[in-house]
Formats: structure tokens, C-alpha cells, sequence
């Protein structure tokens, strides 16, 4: 299958991610990934649900909205509608769980992080641009709270990234939309900086898929994760990139 720009497989898109996109939130990144960009946003709230209250220990949750523009078909409001998508949902969730899998909630204290995630513009993928953009701005607002002499909350760098296969089979890093749309298997991946997985979702859109196809997309996706949590370190910079994983006695 001959890729958008021509590609190499195992090439991502041009990725950039912009610290600091809003002023308001503790912490905020916008990413942009190929014609993807995604708004993260990280807000700190000095409570927790009902069900921590007590227990010294915080919380975090996702939310995840498309703009309506955000596509070639305007689509409409989920608020407009008065509900959310079972899609909307399940993004937010995946998000949710991403970030709480690399959370030392006892480090974080009696607090909630809200991850708020806005898509301004949608050309696939944007599900694994959320959580690698939402890393960046969790990472951001925590530093704004958290002490240098303390443990950080944030114990491992973490990022996403979609693979598939093409309908010839051959496997592909990092599929827009045109590529999302033909592909004969897609995959989302979450991983963490140790190399620990902590989602795979993947599905026979075409045909169903070996053992063999299977593993080989893990390791692009792998592959394409180290590429960008390199970026992250990078984005973060010497001042804020060590903390990541830092423990204080």
C-alpha cells in the first residue's frame, strides 16, 4: 500500500507537541500528530470521589469531546443531543485508565486530576494523540503542585500509538484516517517508558489475524512509542524530564 507522502511503514507522522497551549489549566499541551491535533488540558481539584475520602490517596479522570469541525462532516454536539456516544465514552475511559496505570496516588494526596481533551482536528488517531498530549500536560501540572523534595505521582513516562494492516498485509506505524479506513486490522497501543504494556486494543476490520501479524504490529508500535517518549523527554526538557519516576524518602 503506497502511504500518504510517501511513509516509509514504520514512519510516523511529523509530530509536535506545544507546552503551555492554554494558560488557565495547571498544565496543558496541544499535540499535533500528521493533520491530528488534540487540546490536553490538566486540572488539579483539592478533593477526591466519595469513595477515597479518608484514605490520603487521589484521583484521576478523563474526558475526551471531537469538535464539531473537527472532521470533513460536521458532526454535532454530543451536548446538543443530551448524551454521549458509547465511542466518546469508551475513548475517555481508555484515556482514564492510561494515565491512572502510571499514577502513584499516594504521592498525589487527597486530589483529583481532570484530563480534559478537545480534538480541533481529526485525521485518525486521535485517541492515541490524547493520551500521549495528556502525559505532557499531567506531567506539567503535577511539577505545579508537587515539591521537588517529594515524590513526583507520574512513575513512568507513557504514550499511544495506532498500528495496522494494510489490506495487502503489510503492517503499518501510525495510520491517518484514509489508511484507518482501508486497513484490514486495526490496533491501539499503550505503553509505558519501562517498555510494560497497558493496552492493546485490536481488531479484524477486514479479516480476522495470526498470531504472527499480531506480534509483529506490537513491535512497530513499540518501535514508534520510543520514538515518542523520546519526544516527551525532549518537550519536557533537563529541568522537568528527570522527575518523572523520581521517589524522595
Amino acid at each position: 500500500m503506497r502511504r500518504m507522502n510517501g511513509r516509509a511503514p514504520d514512519a510516523l507522522r511529523p509530530v509536535r507537541i506545544r507546552k503551555h497551549f492554554q494558560r488557565h489549566p495547571a498544565g496543558s499541551a496541544l499535540i499535533e500528530i500528521g493533520h491530528t491535533r488534540v487540546a490536553c488540558a490538566a486540572t488539579i481539584e483539592d478533593r477526591v470521589p466519595q469513595f477515597l475520602r479518608g484514605t490520603g490517596r487521589g484521583w484521576l479522570r478523563a474526558e475526551y469531546a471531537l469538535l464539531p469541525s473537527a472532521t470533513s462532516t460536521r458532526t454535532a454536539r454530543e451536548a446538543a443531543r443530551g448524551r454521549q456516544s458509547g465511542r466518546t465514552q469508551e475513548i475517555q475511559r481508555l484515556i482514564g485508565r492510561s494515565l491512572r496505570s502510571v499514577m502513584d496516588f499516594a504521592a498525589l494526596g487527597e486530589r483529583t486530576v481532570i484530563i480534559d481533551c478537545d480534538v480541533l482536528e481529526a485525521d485518525g488517531g486521535t485517541r492515541t494523540a490524547a493520551v500521549t498530549g495528556s502525559f505532557i500536560a499531567l506531567v506539567l501540572a503535577l511539577d505545579t503542585i508537587i515539591p521537588r523534595d517529594k515524590t513526583f505521582p507520574a512513575t513512568d513516562f507513557l504514550a499511544a500509538v495506532s498500528v495496522g494492516l494494510s489490506p495487502e498485509g503489510e503492517p503499518l506505524l501510525d495510520l491517518c484516517y484514509e489508511e484507518d479506513s482501508q486497513a484490514a486490522v486495526d490496533m491501539n497501543v499503550v505503553m509505558t517508558g519501562s517498555g510494560a504494556f497497558v493496552e492493546v486494543q485490536g481488531t479484524g476490520e477486514g479479516r480476522p489475524f495470526t498470531r504472527a501479524e499480531h506480534d509483529a504490529l506490537l513491535t512497530l508500535a513499540a518501535g514508534g512509542i520510543d520514538t515518542l517518549i523520546a519526544y516527551e523527554k525532549d518537550v519536557l526538557g533537563n529541568a522537568l524530564d528527570w522527575r518523572v519516576g523520581s521517589i524522595k524518602g
